[in-house]
């Protein structure tokens, strides 16, 4: 892994200029039109949640990191691998925002939901969801920690996906998704950038009290779910924050080299690419 990531760190570092040319700033309600196609177009999901906030106008937390995150991502996925990845007639970075009752979401065979500690899908955002899945959609779940958040998500997505036909798991290592494009030997823990300098004083990558984790400890997991002919459908990034290390990348040296360019991209282009190509 230490070899494969020097050379993403060494690119991103030579193209790290490259960014504030690039970045376009848009409201939640307004972003760029996305052109057809079969490129890669990064795809957020705008949900409901129990804070009563999740339509258009209101920030909530599902627009975390938006937009730089999903602009960043995109940009670095176009540096570092071979997929096209889809740009507006006037050249930008083509993302978009999209509800789970939306027919719009079956164009996008990759969707992005992140902070998901507090949500509480409708009816319809479940049953978009399923159906979304069953057909061959992949959904990459972000940033969210402990205990409480963990089962808030549990209990979402089981709603969606019954366990006992599709239970959650851990996503062993050894799995194509740890090195179809950079090998990983660890589920790679990133912090928001806040957190940097007592990560520098401390070593600790966790964001909060550890003490209060106790069921599932304060590790970054990757969890898991497959349909029944083995087709992973679902990845949830736990105990991370890999939006945090896309969207930050240019706020501090340290923690972009440090987080951005080990582990935050490397893990997602590896997601991305699993999921396009699979």
């Amino acid at each position: 892994m230490a070899a494969v990531c020097r050379l993403c760190l060494l690119f991103l570092l030579l193209s790290l200029t490259e960014l504030p040319a690039q970045r376009r700033f848009y409201s939640p309600a307004n972003p760029p039109d996305t052109p057809p196609g079969n490129s890669f177009v990064f795809c957020r999901i705008q949900y409901s949640s129990s804070s009563g906030r999740g339509r258009w106008g209101d920030w909530g937390r599902w627009a975390t990191d938006y937009p730089e995150s999903d602009i960043n991502f995109s940009l670095r996925l176009s540096q570092l691998t071979t997929l096209d990845v889809a740009r507006t007639d006037d050249g930008q970075l083509a993302h978009a925002i999209v509800h789970l009752d939306d027919p719009e979401l079956f164009q996008y065979p990759f969707i992005y939901m992140l902070e998901v500690g507090d949500l509480a899908l409708s009816a319809a955002e479940r049953q978009g969801l399923r159906s979304y899945l069953r057909r061959g959609g992949f959904l990459l779940v972000d940033d969210f920690w402990g205990d409480a958040e963990w089962e808030n998500w549990k209990y979402e997505i089981e709603q969606v996906l019954p366990p006992v036909d599709y239970p959650m798991i851990d996503i062993p290592l050894e799995h194509e998704l740890f090195n179809i494009v950079f090998a990983i030997d660890a589920v790679p823990q990133v912090p928001g950038v806040s957190n940097y300098q007592r990560w520098e004083l401390t070593g600790q990558s966790f964001e909060g009290d550890p003490g209060r984790y106790a069921r599932y400890g304060t590790e970054a997991r990757c969890k898991g779910i497959f349909d029944g002919n083995g087709r992973l459908m679902v990845v949830a990034m736990h105990n991370t924050d890999l939006g945090d290390g896309w969207e930050r990348e240019g706020e501090h040296y340290g923690y972009f080299e440090e987080f951005s360019a080990k582990r935050a991209y490397p893990m997602g282009i590896n997601i991305v690419v699993y999921a396009m190509t699979h």
